[in-house]
């Protein structure tokens, strides 16, 4: 079945996986590791139709599915959501639900042939965290694995880890791993080591807490780990809300969005960027799909629901369609140079 057919008559007997992609999405478009991702499950589940629609060329689609980001995934079972996916950060997950619609009624499957699917899938979602656990692994000179976050540890070695960094004047990144199961458990494997804090120094394991504790007794810890220490002030843990004062007041114009403006991530998020540029704004952005504790924690600072959001000087101005409004009545540009 073809997209066309898709649009004027939806399977109602069949499972199906729809997935909304976009030319501009570089993971998404043809040969992009989340277009890999879909062409294998579908090769290896032959039994599920497996369906590309661009998001923004089939905007009848995109509607009637509530799609508004790419990449989006809909499942389908005899016409009807069973569930529906954004983004692609959870592969697992994602791996699971299409696993789950195989194994849901209306279908029947040998068991022979569940059992060579599900290992071809769980070998592809593997590969593909394994990945993720890398980028996440360099995404800081020095980062550390922890339960909770340096502002409110969730364990005492997860502190202690923290304040042994923080005293050495040490600047890291932290990945909460009670925040995602999948990093939590798959890391274990990864790193082939058990428990958790886990720091790593330029994508290489160090250790946990107590090789980090001999390594302060035997110097300074920035020395043994052979990494520059920076000024007090930088490594301080600070609050939430003083991070996002932070964030709101990094330029003059401050844009909160899915994706970057070099690669927004929702329709929403383009536009809004695509706006901006048109009337000449210089703005700075930041990715709220980056960073968990920022997108939850914005919406209860700014009282403001939904993204992307924009300030100017400090001050929230609104979503999408407050700057739309704004651009209409010419206000928008008298703003910023106000």
């Amino acid at each position: 079945m073809s997209v066309e057919e898709l649009k004027s008559s939806p399977p109602s007997d069949k499972k199906c996986v729809l997935f909304f992609w976009s030319s501009w999405h570089e993971a998404t478009a043809p040969g992009g590791s989340t277009s890999s991702l879909l062409e294998t499950l579908a090769s290896s589940i032959p039994d599920i139709s497996f369906f590309r629609v661009e998001a923004e060329a089939e905007a009848d689609l995109s509607s009637k599915y509530n799609v508004t980001m790419v990449p989006s995934f809909v499942l389908l079972n005899n016409g009807s959501i069973v569930e529906t996916i954004e983004g692609a950060d959870d592969v697992a997950k994602l791996t699971q639900a299409v696993s789950a619609l195989r194994n849901a009624s209306g279908g029947q499957v040998s068991s022979s042939e569940t059992g060579a699917t599900a290992d071809t899938t769980e070998e592809s979602a593997e590969e593909i965290l394994n990945k993720r656990l890398k980028a996440l692994i360099s995404s800081s000179q020095v980062m550390l694995f922890m339960k909770g976050n340096p502002t409110a540890p969730r364990c005492g070695f997860s502190r202690q880890a923290v304040e042994l960094l923080t005293n050495a004047n040490i600047a890291f990144g932290t990945f909460d791993i009670l925040s995602d199961e999948d990093v939590r458990q798959g890391l274990k494997k990864y790193s082939d080591w058990p428990t958790y804090p886990q720091l790593y120094v330029n994508g290489e394991l160090v250790g946990g807490l107590d090789i980090m504790k001999e390594m302060a007794e035997d110097g300074d810890l920035a020395e043994q780990l052979d990494v520059t220490k920076t000024d007090e002030a930088a490594v301080a843990v600070k609050t939430l809300d003083d991070r996002l004062k932070e964030l709101i007041n990094r330029d003059k114009v401050m844009l909160f969005m899915k994706g970057l403006p070099s690669q927004p991530r929702c329709g929403f998020s383009r536009q809004i960027v695509e706006i901006l540029n048109e009337q000449g704004i210089s703005f700075d952005a930041f990715d709220i799909l980056s960073d968990e504790e920022v997108r939850q924690g914005l919406k209860k600072f700014s009282d403001w629901p939904t993204y992307p959001q924009l300030y100017i000087d400090g001050d929230l101005v609104g979503g999408l369609d407050i700057v739309k409004e704004l651009v209409e009545t010419d206000e928008l540009k008298e703003m910023v140079e106000g």
